[in-house]
């Protein structure tokens, strides 16, 4: 019982160190929303998000896994204690990184009137892409520099990169926003890009690796595994990614720049405000889950335990999102920004499913089974395409809502029904209990919201949050001892 405790516990931990990060990291972000909603609108938000989503596509390309597969290999190296094997598995990922970077800006540079047309339907954008084709490099090198740290187990390092970077970011792309309107998208991108490296190096620096130096035999034969493991979560990824953007092309062309930037805005809720419990988990989660992946029973413990911690966090900012979304959107962005709203209250519910596959998910990657996971990844997002397009087509931006959640769900069943076959994994009862009261909360809320008027439907919604709070708040205390905890740090 005490190890099962201490293993809640350091969940609690990461989470809450890269929750913090995380919590952060959305203020900066609303900050920079609400500044860009403001001074560019919807259009402003939708050129934005196309720039972004393509150059992010050409690096999903081009960057070959290795933000993902690197750091198996290099907690690995770390955990053996062996400093030259360290210094080897460095020296390789430090040059395959830069031979990646250089490859996806070169690829964008090269390409930039063809990627300006197929996302915008003329060569008006070529320009942009070439000055941003020097934001792959930079985010490539930024990501070696948090993998390192990563992989080293540097968190709080990890953390201070994260929030620095961010924090720098912002102040120095406000005022190129204010003063050259839409024209200071691609010179904010591209600052905002440098000042994350320049941050990310200066933390990775902190961290004292043997320099050697290895030839290219070596670093062909040392990165071989790596590269083989990282072109299947490239190929995985790409597949993501090529399905949002052709999702935000289709909506372009039928919908406008407006619904573009809308689903931009309603999906950044989703996915980043209220996602932060996954990218917060993930950090931590991965690389202990890849340290027990050999033993499919204390594997299913620990999945259990992540969606049991997952669902607890998740469910109450669910719950509040759900009743009080319009004014969150409001105060996030603007009221232009409202047609958002059925949006959002649909995806939330979808939200509950995601945390569910989103758990189980990381075994096919902690095992090592990649083209597993791409086949599963291939799947998933093929009818996820098919159920977007369908959804903006029949019902519009409410309709990307629904299609999320129905999406979701028939993941879950699928990484679920796969764990089980492969890997004899399965939810435990204390699971399954929380899941479905919290949803069932959620479901609460949303009826809510859909049949009662405002703002009677603060008033009756307020109830279901406090409810959905204090049953999380006792099962937290139930598994960790939250008030042992709490008197711990008081006496600190």
């Amino acid at each position: 019982m005490s190890e099962e405790k201490n293993s809640y516990k350091q969940i609690i931990k990461a989470t809450s160190l890269f929750g913090g990060v995380q919590v952060f990291n959305i203020i900066i972000a609303i900050i920079r929303s609400k500044v860009v909603a403001v001074l560019l609108g919807p259009a402003g938000m939708g050129i934005s998000s196309l720039l972004t989503s393509t150059t992010g596509l050409v690096s999903m390309l081009t960057n070959f896994g290795l933000g993902v597969s690197a750091v198996k290999d290099i907690a690995a190296a770390h955990k053996t204690g062996n400093q030259l094997r360290i210094a080897k598995i460095v020296a390789v990922f430090r040059k395959l990184v830069w031979v990646t970077g250089l490859f996806g800006a070169t690829v964008t540079l090269v390409l930039s009137p063809w990627l300006s047309q197929l996302t915008f339907g003329t060569k008006e954008y070529t320009l942009a892409f070439v000055w941003l084709s020097v934001t792959l490099l930079f985010k490539q090198l930024a990501s070696g520099q948090y993998v390192l740290l990563q992989g080293m187990r540097k968190l709080h390092y990890l953390a201070k990169a994260n929030m620095l970077g961010s924090f720098l970011g912002l102040i120095v792309s406000l005022p190129i926003y204010y003063y050259w309107r839409i024209e200071g998208i691609v010179p904010a991108l591209i600052i905002t890009a440098i000042f994350t490296l320049v941050v990310a190096w200066y933390f990775a620096k902190k961290v004292t690796i043997e320099k050697i130096s290895i030839t290219k035999e070596e670093t062909f034969t040392q990165g071989k595994d790596m590269l083989k493991m990282g072109v299947m979560l490239s190929l995985s990824g790409l597949i993501t990614m090529g399905a949002s953007y052709i999702v935000r092309i289709y909506i372009s062309n039928t919908g406008g720049l407006d619904d573009v930037g809308l689903y931009a805005a309603g999906f950044t809720i989703i996915g980043t405000y209220v996602g932060l419990v996954f990218s917060a988990m993930g950090t931590d989660f991965y690389p202990r889950l890849s340290g027990v992946a050999h033993n499919n029973a204390k594997a299913t413990t620990l999945i259990n335990q992540q969606a049991e911690i997952g669902i607890l966090i998740l469910a109450p900012i669910l719950t509040l999102f759900l009743i009080f979304i319009n004014w969150i959107v409001i105060i996030l962005y603007s009221t232009k920004f409202t047609p958002i709203n059925g949006m959002v209250h649909w995806a939330a519910l979808g939200m509950y499913f995601k945390v569910a596959g989103w758990a189980i998910a990381f075994i096919l990657l902690a095992k090592g089974a990649s083209k597993l996971f791409f086949w599963n990844e291939l799947v998933a997002n093929t009818y996820m395409l098919v159920f977007n397009i369908l959804g903006y087509k029949y019902g519009g931006l409410n309709g990307l809502g629904i299609s999320f959640m129905v999406s979701y769900l028939l993941y879950l069943i699928q990484v679920y029904l796969l764990a089980k076959h492969q890997y004899q994994f399965a939810f435990k009862q204390d699971f399954y209990k929380l899941f479905i009261l919290q949803i069932a909360l959620g479901l609460i809320c949303f009826m809510v919201v859909k049949l009662i008027p405002t703002p009677w439907a603060y008033v009756v919604g307020m109830p279901f949050i406090f409810v959905s709070s204090w049953i999380s708040y006792k099962e937290l205390d139930k598994r960790m001892d939250i008030k042992e905890i709490i008197k711990n740090l008081k006496k600190k």
